[in-house]
């Protein structure tokens, strides 16, 4: 099992895990402030992979990428209606602008991605966002799945682009195969495994 460290902040908790890996450290999402947080524990950052472009999960994007030289990964390139500054008119100094980041390696229409020298299956789950993506580490049956699946709950559905029935019938067709034992790293709260979310999950049972 690789080394897992998990940093929540900004104005809606959202979590950015970083994990230590043999070919280097990947960090999933860029909450608001991880950049202080990574430069305080000495963290280097080689890659970071984005679930989704919601505001409260990349603004920090741009900072980590120009301080650490890293590649972004994310479904698709950087857009303001995928941070959502297009709905809520973010001008400069709001706390929904995002400063502006590039994607480097964009994973529309792509079922996995080699990074670091380990292979990611990669599972499009919309309805939460367009954009929403799924990161499994197979061989250590790890899943980072940002604002789709969570502890006894799923991604709200009521911003643009939302669904219900697409965020359920995604989970249920793309993630509950998983092995049960799948820890389930999300975008707030604490983690989960796939078994106890299929049993147990009340919007799911």
């Amino acid at each position: 099992m690789p080394q897992i460290s998990t940093y929540t902040g900004g104005i809606a908790a959202t979590n950015g895990h970083v994990l230590s890996l043999p070919g280097g450290t990947v960090l999933v999402d860029a909450p608001d402030g991880i950049s202080g947080w990574l430069r305080l524990n000495k963290i280097k950052v080689d890659a970071v992979l984005l679930t989704h472009q919601h505001f409260d999960h990349v603004l920090d994007a741009a900072a980590v990428k120009a301080e650490h030289g890293c590649p972004v990964y994310s479904f698709a390139p950087y857009s303001r209606d995928l941070t959502l500054e297009t709905l809520y008119g973010a001008a400069s100094g709001s706390p929904f602008s995002v400063p502006p980041f590039d994607v480097d390696i964009a994973l529309k229409g792509e079922s996995q991605v080699e990074v670091l020298g380990e292979t990611w299956k990669l599972f499009h789950v919309p309805g939460h966002s367009p954009d929403s993506l799924c990161y499994y580490l197979e061989n250590q049956d790890l899943l980072f799945g940002g604002d789709v699946l969570f502890l006894d709950s799923v991604g709200r559905t009521d911003l643009p682009g939302g669904s219900g029935a697409l965020l359920l019938s995604g989970i249920i067709k793309k993630l509950f195969p998983l092995p049960d034992a799948t820890r389930v790293f999300p975008g707030h709260g604490d983690d989960t495994t796939i078994g106890r979310e299929r049993l147990e999950n009340p919007f799911l049972t």
